[in-house]
């Protein structure tokens, strides 16, 4: 699998998977607030803040329904587009959370959901774009982006393997190079039962590009079993309290829980080890306690002949293993054992 660089990291097979803090717009319109959540991202240990970036009139009509989730965390009272509005930052915010960003020690990432924005979020120099799954059909764009010449990330929800294949075709033709996908559902919260994890091998092994998961169930679970396969990219949705008003606070983490699940994947990169089955160096004294040996099970007298019955298979595992017992069985004595000893091959003729 290839690997491709965001910034000075390294993301792919065999590197450290880049965890991506989702705030999306969990900021509610409030710059101090959109702070407080790179605080709170930094703090966890996760590698990149993600924020997004348009105007809404650059996204939809004003007359586009809610999706179901949207309606059940916001009400009918208002629109989509009037909901959208209120969660809308001025592009000139984004230009001081990159700042802010770089100043506290993390990278700043923000998706793009308009041509305007691609283009503001460029002459910020962000180091990669992500695309979200809505676009994965939306070649304009696709293309738009990738003419920047940006790494670029990729989510796939409700998405087709062809039309993953056709999206990557467009990126590809039009300059882009690093490209990355992630897995996902795109339904918040999503089921587990939904999820199907291993779609993104399927990615993994169609295109040969790093893969990864952007999750939307509740918990931490999913996300790591998803690094647990193989994923180089983890993005999950972070807030700072749940029960804020807004569409993607209740399926978000909150900080506790965002350093939890850092925590988390970290020890399962340490668990996925070389992949060789081979004992570790820490079993060693294990090994010498728990396996067994062959042992006179009697005494037995300088020049018999050894059968079955005078050997006995007994812990500690510090003796021969009892896979070669077929190498003493008709075998002398060549001195007196004693019943107890760990038999040696220097003890037969």
């Amino acid at each position: 699998m290839s690997t491709m660089r965001i910034g000075t990291r390294v993301i792919g097979q065999g590197q450290p998977c880049f965890l991506i803090a989702e705030a999306g717009v969990n900021h509610n319109g409030n710059p101090e607030l959109a702070r407080k959540l790179v605080d709170a991202a930094k703090e966890a240990g996760a590698d990149a803040v993600k924020f997004q970036t348009f105007r809404t009139e650059g996204v939809m009509v004003p007359s586009a329904p809610k999706a179901d989730y949207q309606r059940q965390t916001t009400g009918d009272e208002e629109s989509q587009f009037a909901m959208v509005k209120r969660l809308e930052l001025p592009f000139e915010e984004f230009g001081r959370l990159k700042r802010y960003c770089d100043q506290s020690g993390i990278m700043f990432l923000s998706t793009p959901f308009d041509f305007d924005a691609v283009d503001y979020l460029a002459k910020l120099d962000v180091p990669a774009f992500k695309i979200p799954s809505g676009e994965v059909v939306n070649h304009p764009f696709l293309d738009y982006v990738g003419r920047t010449g940006k790494p670029i990330i990729l989510s796939t929800g409700m998405s087709y393997l062809a039309e993953v294949d056709e999206a990557l075709r467009v990126l590809r033709s039009s300059g882009a190079a690093d490209l990355a996908l992630l897995h996902c559902v795109s339904n918040y919260p999503a089921s587990p039962s939904d999820v199907n994890l291993r779609a993104m091998l399927t990615m993994q092994q169609a295109f040969g590009v790093p893969v990864g998961y952007s999750d939307h169930t509740l918990g931490i679970e999913i996300a790591l079993g998803a690094v647990a396969l193989g994923a180089s990219i983890i993005e999950k949705h972070f807030t700072l309290d749940r029960s804020l008003p807004g569409p993607d606070h209740g399926a978000s983490l909150e900080p506790a829980e965002l350093g939890a699940l850092v925590r988390g994947v970290r020890k399962v990169e340490q668990a996925l080890g070389n992949g060789r089955k081979e004992p570790a160096a820490s079993e060693a004294e294990t090994a010498a306690v728990a396996r067994r040996s062959l042992v006179a099970a009697r005494d037995i007298p300088l020049g018999s002949v050894i059968t079955e019955e005078v050997i006995a298979i007994k812990r500690p595992g510090t003796g021969l293993q009892p896979a070669v017992r077929s190498l003493i069985i008709g075998r002398r004595a060549k001195m007196e054992i004693p019943s107890g000893t760990l038999l040696t091959l220097e003890m037969f003729l």
